[in-house]
């Protein structure tokens, strides 16, 4: 009996040792410590570079597209870390209100300027300044020449940032000329053997203007064809001014007019009103040339109310303006001159 009671007593102390050994929980598992966030990558630091374009004046309409094919395509060139900040003015045609609008630049300290000269003759004034800031001066669309009537000014060719950006007048005159004896008439319409011709200048300062007039009449003369000038008046490069001074020529000399020359599109447009008005017919009874080819004359030439025009490239000449300012900008060393090439529009240039 006290054997059987030992027993029983060891199987309670062996079942009383499991329960409690089953109570026992096992330690939690250790969490692994967090991944630390990769710092951020730093952004990108954006250079802004302050760019002054001076226009002679916004009433034009040639300078119009030039200035906004400028701003156009200094967006195009920008980057994540590269933008332009464009100031543009208006100079009114006023070289006094140019001149403080070039002070005002160079005191915001303007990194490049683009200038499009009120008066070529004032160059000299415009580059001194410019020079002594050591900013970049990018001359557009009026050339000053040098002494001789040549690429050869001295504030362009003796200072590494200026330069000038444009057309060969002369070549725009030649085409002007060339249209006229391209004609079956070569522009003597009552057969008398001279062209008798009305010349609206547009500022007689602005050396584009001189040779405008200069070579469409040289043209023809070296061609053999006799001429004569009936009238040659300034129009300022103005539509109205264009309108009044072709009115006043065929209230004048009606049908002794035979070719009407513009230095530009815009007074052929006034001038076109003006034949129109007169009751005359170009093509039949006169002829009409301009510059510029804008859109609107490209339409009159191809339907026959405008005699032709010559393409001055807007796009071609602001690309090539503001080519050079990102290059300056970049210190890159500048041509004195950069060209871009007229093109002739008359009938023939459509096919």
């Amino acid at each position: 009996m006290k054997k059987l009671i030992a027993l029983l007593l060891v199987l309670a102390m062996a079942l009383s040792l499991v329960a409690c050994g089953a109570k026992e929980e096992a330690p939690a598992a250790t969490e692994a410590p967090a991944a630390e966030a990769a710092p951020e990558a730093p952004a990108a630091e954006v250079t802004t570079y302050d760019v002054g374009v001076a226009i002679y004046q916004y009433n034009d309409n040639f300078m119009t597209l030039y200035r906004q094919e400028i701003e156009a395509y200094f967006k195009t060139l920008e980057t994540d870390t590269v933008k332009y900040e464009i100031t543009m003015v208006d100079g009114k045609n006023d070289m006094a209100e140019q001149t403080n609008q070039i002070d005002t630049f160079i005191t915001q300290k303007m990194d490049v300027i683009i200038c499009n000269l009120v008066q070529t003759s004032s160059a000299e004034v415009i580059i001194d300044k410019v020079v002594a800031a050591d900013i970049p001066l990018i001359l557009i669309n009026r050339e000053p020449l040098g002494e001789n009537g040549d690429e050869s000014y001295e504030g362009i060719i003796n200072n590494a940032k200026v330069c000038y950006v444009g057309a060969d007048a002369r070549q725009s005159g030649t085409y002007q000329g060339e249209i006229v004896l391209a004609l079956d008439n070569k522009g003597d319409i009552n057969g008398d053997g001279v062209v008798s011709y009305v010349m609206i200048i547009g500022d007689p300062e602005n050396p584009d203007a001189q040779y405008r007039t200069e070579f469409s009449i040289k043209a023809l003369t070296d061609a053999g064809v006799a001429v004569n000038a009936l009238v040659e008046n300034v129009g300022n490069w103005d539509q109205t001014k264009g309108q009044e001074i072709a009115a006043a020529a065929l209230a004048q000399f009606g049908d002794e007019i035979e070719v009407i020359f513009c230095n530009n599109d815009g007074m052929a447009l006034g001038a076109a009103a003006a034949i129109e008005a007169a009751g005359r017919v170009v093509g039949e009874d006169i002829y009409l040339l301009g510059v510029d080819a804008l859109d609107e004359c490209q339409e009159m030439v191809q339907a026959g109310t405008m005699t032709g025009t010559v393409l001055n490239d807007h796009i071609g000449q602001s690309h090539a303006a503001v080519d050079a300012a990102v290059a300056a900008l970049n210190g890159e060393a500048l041509q004195n001159y950069y060209w871009v090439p007229y093109i002739k529009v008359d009938k023939a240039y459509f096919g």
